[in-house]
């Protein structure tokens, strides 16, 4: 018997280093400003060609369902939107916590997406995935991408930018943030005002999404305040609507030591930026 055609791939996070919110729009999706950058730590997922035109999640999340979870949706539809015959069995074995602003879901839905146009021979370009991508969210276009970008729009609107290799400490609270509750909020700030350019100093903006979750989830000032003494000046922050915080070094054993001076209890990981998806060279 012929073992099926498999592809174990990875599906890296990113980091959000600022987050301006700076308009709402009539449909109420909000504009934003952000910097993006993908960083050397994520999901895994494994991708097995099937002849039976099905696609089914072998493995992931248990609270998540089959048929919710996007990196099955995004299979589904690029399937449908090529017409592919065959089908795909799915594991997703997640590193990345839900909820925590990282980028998971939307990573693996992207990792799904540049796999199959490798596994299924489907010889669609970055622009085409990343137009199917916005079907699925508006992070997940970025992923498809696949490089550091300053974001506007609804974050599908992505500029190249060039980031220095930084290695970063990530500090994971124990909570799950509702990103949909964050931007509902009556007291968030949506009038920040447009960047002029888009190249960035260090530590340039802020999170205008921390001061509703830290209000919500006081886990996450806990943590950021944490960080922040041992990372002075690293300018230390939350990423998308949290509740992940970061803080940004020049090294891998700085970042690793500010990890081992975090409290009891407070779990995190150190990764570094990444200049490319893994996956680039697939579309």
């Amino acid at each position: 018997m012929n073992e099926r055609p498999t592809l174990t791939l990875p599906a890296p996070a990113k980091l959000n280093l600022f987050l301006h919110v700076t308009g709402r729009r009539p449909d109420g999706y909000h504009t934003l400003e952000s910097l993006f950058v993908l960083i050397s730590h994520g999901d895994s997922i494994t991708l097995s060609m099937r002849d039976d035109g099905a696609v089914v999640r072998t493995r992931g999340p248990a609270t998540v369902a089959d048929d919710d979870d996007l990196a099955v949706r995004a299979a589904r539809m690029l399937q449908r939107h090529c017409r592919a015959g065959p089908g795909v069995s799915i594991g997703v074995d997640k590193r990345l916590p839900m909820g925590g602003g990282l980028g998971g879901g939307s990573s693996d839905a992207g990792t799904v997406l540049l796999g199959l146009n490798r596994l299924w021979g489907l010889g669609l370009s970055r622009g085409e995935l990343m137009q199917l991508a916005l079907q699925l969210g508006a992070d997940v276009p970025f992923f498809v991408f696949g490089q550091s970008a300053f974001a506007r729009g609804i974050g599908e609107r992505l500029q190249a930018t060039t980031f220095p290799t930084t290695w970063f400490t990530v500090i994971t609270p124990s909570i799950e943030v509702s990103t949909a509750t964050i931007f509902s909020a009556p007291e968030l700030t949506r009038n920040s005002e447009s960047a002029k350019m888009s190249v960035f100093s260090e530590g340039y903006g802020r999170n205008d999404l921390y001061p509703v979750a830290a209000a919500r989830f006081p886990e996450i000032s806990r943590c950021l305040d944490a960080l922040s003494r041992e990372s002075a000046g690293s300018g230390a922050r939350m990423t998308g609507s949290g509740a992940c915080v970061f803080a940004a070094f020049a090294s891998e054993d700085a970042a690793q030591q500010a990890l081992s001076r975090m409290p009891s209890g407070v779990t995190g990981f150190v990764a570094r930026s990444l200049a490319r998806h893994p996956l680039w060279l697939y579309a």
